[in-house]
């Protein structure tokens, strides 16, 4: 299993390429970031600050999407990193959330992602693609390569990850709700003549150790209201049974009664006090190391390739030095 790290783009820009940097001398494989224009920095800008000041780790966005920006910039944005860093950024994508919700947009369609993942696929490693009737290619890319791995909850888009994209990402650590999406993923990969196997599993949960688990709970109950927010799209289109997602996914959102974006992914957000405490257990993973390191063999053995760390709270770099020396060492990578 490998290991990431998610930050937000909050300024100052030079503590999030401080906090890369310390995740890679650590052993951090994956550095990662929100991606919602007006609420945090450009995160492209910052990459390549990231990208200078270290060598090896994967650079991109959890998650962009195909509407704050035209596909072939982003496409070019990432084939310029690549061409000035060695094939070193990764795209995750999905609908689109915070980004499009803060500027009055809706989450795009399926069809439209789909689109769009290829369009950015192609044009970053250099192949043509068609464009509003026209072939357009990116004539400066050279043996680029970009994975791009889908952000996916519900039944439709954890099939299209698994027919179109090269990896998922699921954001929550519950082993239940993960082992039925990546099965779910992994057929529909089958179904169309991909080996599931090669489709990469990226968790990315909160994490936090120690043995306080009150105040670790009122730190990180802002992700189940994060995963709130895509789940009530999932019972507004499949009504409440939800198409046969799991009710461990949707039962909890029943108290929610709205989301104030401006305290997104931050701890003491006041529109996530429907999260109860089970659901901070399972969607996250906190306690001492003996609880991490369970819950991780449990992810690994459904077939989770990546944890990542959402390191939204108050122990930024204890959590970091904790899964360096305690957690990571215990898989092999």
């Amino acid at each position: 299993m490998n290991f990431g790290v998610v930050l937000q783009t909050d300024p100052p820009a030079r503590r999030v390429i401080e906090l890369a940097k310390l995740s890679e001398s650590l052993g951090f494989d994956y550095v990662w970031t929100f991606d919602s224009p007006v609420l945090w920095q450009e995160p492209f800008v910052i990459y390549s600050g990231i990208l200078a000041e270290t060598s090896s780790v994967m650079v991109g966005p959890m998650v962009t999407n195909p509407l704050s920006r035209s596909w072939p910039v982003t496409a070019s944005m990432f084939a310029t990193l690549n061409d000035m860093y060695g094939n070193r950024t990764v795209c995750g994508i999905g609908r689109g959330d915070s980004a499009v919700r803060v500027t009055g947009g809706k989450p795009a369609s399926l069809a439209t992602l789909d689109a769009a993942i290829s369009v950015i696929k192609d044009l970053a490693e250099g192949r043509p693609v068609q464009l509003h009737g026209a072939e357009v290619t990116i004539p400066w890319v050279h043996d680029g390569r970009l994975d791009v791995l889908m952000a996916a909850y519900g039944p439709r888009a954890l099939e299209l990850a698994g027919q179109r994209a090269d990896g998922l990402i699921l954001q929550l650590a519950d082993p239940f709700i993960i082992g039925w999406a990546v099965g779910r993923a992994r057929d529909a990969a089958d179904a169309v003549g991909r080996d599931p196997a090669e489709l990469e599993v990226c968790v990315a949960a909160p994490a936090y150790v120690g043995d306080d688990l009150h105040s670790q709970r009122e730190q990180l109950r802002w992700f189940g209201g994060m995963v709130g927010n895509h789940v009530a799209d999932i019972v507004d289109r499949y009504g409440a049974e939800a198409g046969g997602v799991p009710e461990a996914l949707t039962s909890y959102i029943a108290g929610r009664k709205g989301y104030d974006y401006s305290h997104h992914g931050k701890p003491g957000n006041p529109t996530t006090d429907f999260v109860p405490d089970e659901v901070v257990d399972r969607f996250c993973i906190l306690g001492p190391v003996p609880a991490h390191l369970e819950r991780l063999k449990e992810l690994e053995s459904i077939g989770v390739d990546q944890f990542a760390i959402y390191l939204m709270h108050d122990e930024k770099e204890e959590t970091l030095r904790a899964y360096s020396s305690e957690i990571m060492p215990a898989f092999a990578r």
